[in-house]
């Protein structure tokens, strides 16, 4: 069985510490608006979008080609249709 403070806690961790700041920015960000909205299966997925590569998760939001198929689910179509105001 899954805890899921624990994994909640790694996501928010993993969404704000990428390695660009852009990115941080944009995933602290989608991370913070969603995260108390998901169920367990999201979770999951949302676990699994962050396990992709910066370069390749802009490009499967900013909508350029990725080096492979992102997983079509509720998380990736939550992610691409976010709207970042970046102020």
């Amino acid at each position: 069985m899954i805890n899921i403070d624990e994994l909640k806690k790694k996501i928010i961790y993993r969404s704000n510490y990428r390695g660009t700041k852009e990115m941080d920015k944009l995933l602290g960000t989608f991370v913070q608006t969603y995260i108390n909205k998901l169920s367990e299966t999201n979770l999951i997925n949302l676990e699994k979008l962050l396990n992709i590569d910066d370069t390749n998760l802009y490009n499967f939001y900013t909508g350029l080609k990725t080096d492979f198929e992102i997983e079509s689910n509720e998380v990736t179509l939550l992610f691409k249709n976010f709207n970042y105001n970046n102020d």
